[in-house]
């Protein structure tokens, strides 16, 4: 296996039919999962790993949690705002590597125009070719966020001093990416 810190160097670009960006949330006793249709996403890879790099945009009108009608309040003021703010980006500050496949890549994550800092466990899967001549990379990382600290905090009280939506969301990332010529 190919550990990260043998990684080919170059641009890499995330293949979004091999992507995955999901996420949960805690909404009343259980938990909603849903994920992000479009997006779009550049690693660079150096000699040293830790000084290479990631840049993601998403497409926030592509959420789907496999309900319309929940997907269209996400997409409203009370949650992302969309007309006012399409996207969500990730961009990588920094990589702590803590072993050949597991490292944490710090970066600035903006959602409705507030950047906070994040901290994605990041596991490196391996690099191998493909059918069609290519080079791929696969890693997988999550996170978790409060969507307070972004300014989506609608809600609706419960009894008991409940909520009905919670405010910490499990990011899951699961990535292909393909080195470019």
């Amino acid at each position: 296996m190919t550990t990260a810190t043998a990684v080919s160097t170059g641009t890499w670009t995330i293949d979004p039919s091999h992507t995955e960006i999901g996420f949960s949330v805690r909404h009343l006793v259980s938990k909603v999962r849903g994920k992000f249709e479009g997006f779009e996403g550049t690693i660079v890879t150096k000699d040293d790993i830790t000084a290479s790099s990631v840049n993601v945009t998403v497409d926030l009108n592509t959420i789907n949690t496999g309900t319309a009608d929940r997907d269209n309040h996400l997409r409203s003021a009370d949650f992302f705002e969309v007309e006012s703010h399409p996207t969500m980006t990730f961009v990588s500050t920094n990589i702590i590597q803590k072993s050949d496949t597991d490292f944490v890549v710090v970066g600035d994550l903006t959602i409705k125009g507030v950047t906070k800092p994040v901290e994605l466990a990041t596991e490196f899967l391996g690099e191998g070719g493909d059918p069609w001549g290519g080079t791929r990379v696969g890693i997988e990382a999550t996170a978790e966020i409060s969507r307070k600290e972004f300014g989506i905090d609608f809600n609706i009280p419960l009894e008991g001093g409940k909520v009905m939506v919670g405010d910490k969301i499990s990011i899951h990332i699961n990535a292909e990416a393909v080195l470019q010529a």
